[in-house]
């Protein structure tokens, strides 16, 4: 029995233009850097995303007061956050697949630009 991929043609386009990014710039400058070249790059390819959006959070079926930004939502469902470090690390992860649970959206991104000398990136799903 196959499993199908969530979201895979929308997150295939995302992770195309962090490839893009990543090969035109390199690594080791600050995240502000990769947030603008990449929003620039979603916009010349035609990805839906909004930057910094507000999201709601739940705690037990409640909505919360506070509202989390990740750094894109894509597509109206998918969050990306990016990341400068050397390597992804376990509470990277974490925090990503808790944003995830929090806001009730099935499908994150987590896109490293700081891993010489290649992309790093990884889908965490809900």
């Amino acid at each position: 029995m196959a499993t199908e991929v969530l979201f895979r043609e929308e997150s295939y386009r995302i992770v195309g233009a962090c490839f893009e990014v990543c090969n035109e710039l390199g690594s080791g400058f600050l995240e502000a850097v990769y947030q603008e070249a990449l929003r620039r790059e979603f916009q010349s390819q035609g990805i839906a995303f909004r930057e910094k959006p507000e999201i709601e959070l739940y705690y037990k079926g409640s909505r919360l007061d506070q509202t989390y930004q990740p750094d894109f939502l894509c597509f109206g469902q998918i969050i990306v956050e990016l990341k400068t470090a050397k390597l992804l690390a376990d509470d990277h992860r974490a925090q990503a697949i808790n944003y995830l649970k929090a806001t009730r959206k099935k499908l994150g991104l987590l896109v490293n630009f700081g891993h010489h000398p290649k992309l790093e990136h990884e889908r965490l799903v809900n």
